[in-house]
């Protein structure tokens, strides 16, 4: 049995429309991929020169550095209430 020329049309933009979403969908992905790396670059960047010796650490030592200064007495209080750096307007 063969598809009428108006099945063959609508199955032909129903691939479109699906085409068009898979690039959109990729498109976003794309957007946040590039928003996250932005973001790591950042605050790696303030990471570091705040705490210029994490440039020689590898990665588990920077996170165990982290760990650590969570650790420590009022940096909890300091993540809720974080002081103002003064370029606040």
């Amino acid at each position: 049995m063969d598809k009428t020329q108006e099945e063959q049309e609508i199955e032909k933009k129903i691939s479109q429309y699906q085409n068009r979403q898979k690039i959109l969908l990729n498109k976003k992905r794309t957007e946040e991929h590039r928003a996250r790396t932005h973001r790591l670059i950042e605050r790696g960047a303030i990471l570091e020169a705040v705490f210029p010796a994490v440039v020689e650490m590898e990665g588990e030592e920077v996170k165990a550095f982290l760990v650590a200064l969570s650790r420590l007495s009022g940096a909890q209080e300091l993540v809720k209430n974080p002081p103002e750096t003064g370029d606040e307007k």
